[in-house]
């Protein structure tokens, strides 16, 4: 079953609609789906809106299953498409997500785009989190290689290579900064999730299997204990970097790894030389 599916056997059972957040519960509840994020409502708003009646942006499906009947509680109240209900979509029925938060009334419009600009980029986080930990653990180690060679590690593009299992020592990625190999960088990458935490042990594990290895990279999908941070920042025999979860989706978001550009806004503000007088 997937998000969409489960959203819409929910509001099979709720003619009236639902908002975001209890069509969430209802899905959580009743395990229609198992979201691999810490930020499910996220998933479900996107799939919400993407297959909504009436709105239309960038990324908005064309197949609509849903529509918004009311915003009358400060939150839009979705409910299921039907033939009847079809194309009866009025202005008030979908309402602007600009008037219907009271904190944005002093926010000027750049500082609004601004702010549902970061919203957008966490779905879009949550949404990469939740495919990673859909997916095998060889995709991640090939992910974070890829990753790597995007922020233009390694001597080119072919610069890096997953090891795996075939590596003594349970090294994942290996990239070469110069043709002939003479300095690299270790991967460690695991894909855990978010209550996970990566301790101290692992990292320190992570540091004996460099061996003569100077530099090295350590990804996860989750986050690392206090212990973990402190032990790599005190530590003076290898310079390591630790990635979390939310540091992995927002480089990926930068280096657009695993995302499409779909549509750019520009803001603007006048000139004011041009109009000044002499």
């Amino acid at each position: 079953m997937t998000v969409r599916d489960a959203i819409q056997s929910v509001l099979s059972q709720y003619e009236t609609g639902l908002t975001c957040q209890e069509i969430t519960t209802q899905i959580l509840k009743n395990n229609l789906y198992h979201f691999n994020t810490s930020d499910p409502k996220a998933i479900v708003r996107q799939e919400l809106r993407r297959h909504c009646e009436g709105l239309d942006f960038p990324s908005a499906h064309p197949s609509k299953v849903f529509r918004i009947v009311s915003g009358e509680r400060q939150e839009a109240i979705y409910s299921l498409l039907t033939s009847s209900t079809k194309g009866n979509v009025t202005i008030n029925a979908a309402p602007s997500p600009i008037t219907t938060i009271d904190d944005d009334s002093d926010l000027l419009p750049e500082e609004v785009i601004q702010k549902y600009y970061e919203i957008h980029k966490a779905s879009i986080k949550a949404q990469l989190l939740d495919n990673i930990l859909s997916n095998a653990p060889e995709f991640f180690e090939a992910l974070v290689v890829k990753l790597l060679l995007s922020l233009g590690y390694g001597y080119d593009t072919e610069a890096g290579k997953v090891v795996g299992k075939s590596h003594d020592g349970g090294i994942d990625g290996i990239i070469n900064e110069d043709k002939l190999g003479l300095d690299k960088i270790y991967i460690q990458a695991k894909r855990y999730k978010p209550s996970q935490k990566i301790g101290s042990k692992e990292v320190q594990a992570f540091v004996g299997a460099m061996k003569s290895v100077k530099k090295g990279v350590y990804i996860t999908t989750s986050s690392f204990t206090h212990s973990a941070i402190t032990f790599i920042n005190t530590q003076q025999e290898k310079n390591i970097s630790l990635i979390d979860g939310n540091t992995l989706t927002e480089l990926m978001v930068r280096c657009r790894v695993g995302i499409k550009f779909l549509h750019a806004y520009d803001t603007y503000e006048i000139d004011s030389d041009f109009f000044e007088t002499t």
